[in-house]
């Protein structure tokens, strides 16, 4: 009886041991092809070019979205540049003509003002064929801080809301109906990994990412049928002016350098980090998380409580 038990036992772990090592072969399988495989084969990847003449970028004068406007620019796109500063725009727009033979249109808005913004774009938008939408512009806080200590806090914070969700909102709105009718065209709307990981000491700009996660992801589900790709990039740190970091690393590259890879995921991936560095850290952090949500939170509010001092320490020197 006992000797027949073992047997069970052992029949019992074979069969444990082979569904655990499925399940991490087939994770590492998924691993691969969607950081590796796919965008190197441009397996299910498109042709940018072929959704339409124009492609729009908000926040386009500095980092990710001027990456995006100079690359877009190179494939043979014309660009519609968005941003707040006029001189800042004229400047990106001379640059991006005289690098590529293409034309480049600029509108000057300030996304934290939701009055007369959307009417004036939607005016200067009509009757392009707009293909390519990346909704890029964004805030956050000055530095991590307490959300009850944060200084004007109820100005930032709404136009934290402002920037992050209204302006993916209404230019989704403005530019989506030409797609549609189209059947064809593309939308990558910019988030964080602030989304999917733990925020603390960013909680407004973190939960201002996620509506734009869970926008993307339902957006996509509605609209995919029309030939319309919704992608979501959730990218972790990168060398730009709003992220203060002024020296490229592995974890943290140039916006060119990042762009390049995010556009390989293009109709491969609809939510990424689209850099496979951000996507190390994004699976330690939710690995860590799953361990031990406490744990992780504790090392989370602890670097961000260090960053908070240095910021301090500066403002005040």
């Amino acid at each position: 009886m006992e000797t027949e038990n073992m047997n069970i036992f052992d029949k019992l772990g074979v069969v444990c041991t082979f569904i655990v090592g499925f399940q991490i072969i087939r994770c590492m399988t998924r691993i691969l092809y969607n950081n590796f495989i796919a965008p190197a084969l441009q397996i299910n990847g498109i042709n940018i070019k072929d959704t339409g003449k124009w492609a729009v970028v908000t926040g386009a004068t500095d980092g990710i979205g001027k990456a995006y406007a100079q690359l877009l620019a190179s494939k043979g796109l014309n660009i519609v540049l968005i941003s707040r500063s006029q001189s800042k725009l004229e400047d990106v727009a001379k640059e991006i003509e005289k690098e590529n033979n293409v034309e480049t249109k600029i509108i000057a808005a300030n996304f934290t003002d939701t009055t007369q913004i959307y009417y004036e774009i939607d005016k200067q938008l009509l009757g392009l064929d707009i293909g390519v939408l990346i909704n890029n512009v964004g805030m956050s806080y000055p530095y991590p801080e307490y959300f009850l200590d944060l200084k004007n806090a109820n100005d930032l914070y709404k136009n934290i809301i402002n920037c992050n969700i209204f302006s993916v909102t209404n230019m989704c709105k403005i530019v989506m109906p030409g797609m549609v009718e189209r059947r064809r065209g593309v939308v990558v709307n910019v988030s964080s990994t602030s989304a999917q990981v733990p925020s603390p000491l960013l909680t407004v700009y973190g939960a201002s990412k996620a509506f734009v996660d869970k926008f993307s992801t339902d957006l996509s589900a509605e609209y995919s049928k029309y030939g319309i790709i919704v992608q979501c990039l959730l990218p972790g740190y990168v060398a730009t002016n709003m992220s203060k970091i002024r020296t490229e690393t592995w974890m943290a590259p140039f916006p060119l350098k990042y762009v390049k890879e995010a556009m390989k995921t293009i109709g491969i991936r609809e939510r990424t980090t689209g850099y496979f560095p951000h996507s190390v850290m994004a699976g330690v952090i939710h690995a860590l998380d799953s361990l031990s949500p406490r744990l992780s939170r504790w090392l989370i509010i602890r670097t961000m409580t260090n960053i908070r001092a240095r910021a301090l320490r500066r403002s005040t020197h």
